[in-house]
């Protein structure tokens, strides 16, 4: 029941700043930026100053992290394969996969030019 009381205190924005997601996942800015590094479905945009901005589909991934580390008491690693296991079932892509085909794509519309 604490996840739609979360949902209900985060601000219906487009973009979320670093200090917002901390309030909102209640953990400091330092574990975001650890999660980030240990999980790579994690990975928020640089804004042209170089801040995180996270959406609110990168908001909801960080409590459900949250969630299954501090509650569940899963550790990192088990967290690791839940989200592989489970964006396997989908048939999803993997983002590395996704940036990879983009820079094949771009170096292609380079050389046409």
């Amino acid at each position: 029941m604490q996840a739609p009381q979360q949902r209900q205190k985060t601000p219906d924005k487009l973009f979320y700043k670093i200090g917002e997601v901390s309030d909102i996942a209640k953990v400091e800015s330092y574990v975001l930026r650890y999660w980030e590094s240990e999980f790579p479905f994690l990975t928020p945009r640089k804004n042209k100053s170089g801040q995180r901005v996270y959406t609110r589909k990168d908001v909801e991934l960080i409590l459900q992290i949250k969630k299954l580390l501090y509650q569940e008491k899963y550790t990192i690693a088990g967290v690791k394969k839940k989200f592989s296991g489970a964006s396997g079932e989908k048939g999803s892509v993997s983002r590395e996969t996704i940036v990879g085909i983009r820079k094949k794509l771009k170096a292609i519309l380079k050389s046409l030019k």
